[in-house]
């Protein structure tokens, strides 16, 4: 049973080691760093925004409220939906220039090629 083993742990190893996998890692850390600041944000806006609101409703804040909490998340949940369309956004767009810079022109490579073959015929004086 030894080389089932050691081939499974071959194969969690690889698995460990390819990108997506790391990459996946980092961004569940960074996202949850980020939903804490975003968090922290959010609460700090709302109630200051709404301070003479919840001073009037005698609430010291809106997690108090019957569904402050839902709301408070709900509000989490946009404001990091919407920075992550920003940045994949912006990723995409950078992307599309790389492969507009990098994508062959093929008049140019068909011009070239009739060339290449004109001299090729040439040389052979055909």
């Amino acid at each position: 049973m030894a080389p089932r083993r050691s081939s499974f742990l071959r194969d969690f190893q690889a698995f460990i080691n390819q990108g997506n996998v790391v990459d996946l890692a980092v961004a569940v850390v960074i996202g949850g760093a980020f939903g804490k600041v975003v968090d922290a944000v959010v609460s700090l806006v709302m109630t200051s925004l709404l301070a003479p609101a919840l001073k009037a409703a005698n609430v010291a804040s809106i997690a108090a409220w019957p569904a402050g909490a839902v709301i408070v998340a709900l509000i989490n949940f946009v404001v990091i939906a919407f920075v992550v369309f920003l940045i994949v956004r912006s990723i995409e767009r950078l992307r599309r220039k790389e492969e507009a810079v990098a994508a062959p022109d093929p008049q140019a490579d068909l011009a070239a090629a009739a060339t290449r073959l004109a001299e090729a015929l040439d040389r052979r004086a055909l």
